[in-house]
């Protein structure tokens, strides 16, 4: 018995001892913006102002909702200094979009659909959607490819 009790003191020392891994990046920024590259973890981009948007995608049926953080508050977060960005998602697809976008029309960064969390899985963890149904310009196929899903990387220029 005296043999498991310091065994457990051991496990339970090694433990207190291991550092707790902090909540890995989500995104990242890089380019034109301060201290770049900027590795944001969700529960930072979670701590942002978040808004909230229903529209139709191209890839989705109905109206889905989305909730998230206006990009153009992030990019203003980290001083981004550009006329463009290029967004780079987890299987490598890239799209240069103009920051103009985000000016314009309140583009989020959506972290849930559906009250649900975006995981790698279902398009996550974050989400380029544009306000589709709010503007017809957005109804066309040069802004369908900017919705950019598992975002891994912006690089501001």
């Amino acid at each position: 018995m005296k043999i498991i009790r310091s065994h457990a003191a051991l496990v339970a020392t090694i433990l207190a001892a291991t550092p707790v891994a902090a909540d890995p990046p989500a995104l990242t920024l890089t380019g034109a913006v301060r201290d770049a590259p900027i590795g944001l973890s969700r529960s930072e981009l979670k701590s942002m102002p978040q808004h909230e948007l229903t529209t139709s995608t191209s890839v989705t049926d109905g109206t889905p909702s989305f909730k998230g953080f206006l990009m153009r508050d992030l990019l203003a977060r980290y001083g981004a200094e550009g006329t463009r960005v290029h967004a780079v998602a987890l299987n490598d697809y890239r799209i240069e979009i103009p920051i103009s976008d985000f000016e314009e029309f309140d583009v989020i960064g959506a972290l849930y659909q559906d009250g649900e969390p975006l995981s790698p899985r279902d398009k996550g963890p974050v989400w380029i959607v544009y306000p589709r149904d709010d503007h017809r310009e957005l109804q066309d196929i040069r802004f369908d490819t900017r919705w950019v899903w598992q975002l891994e990387t912006l690089h501001v220029e």
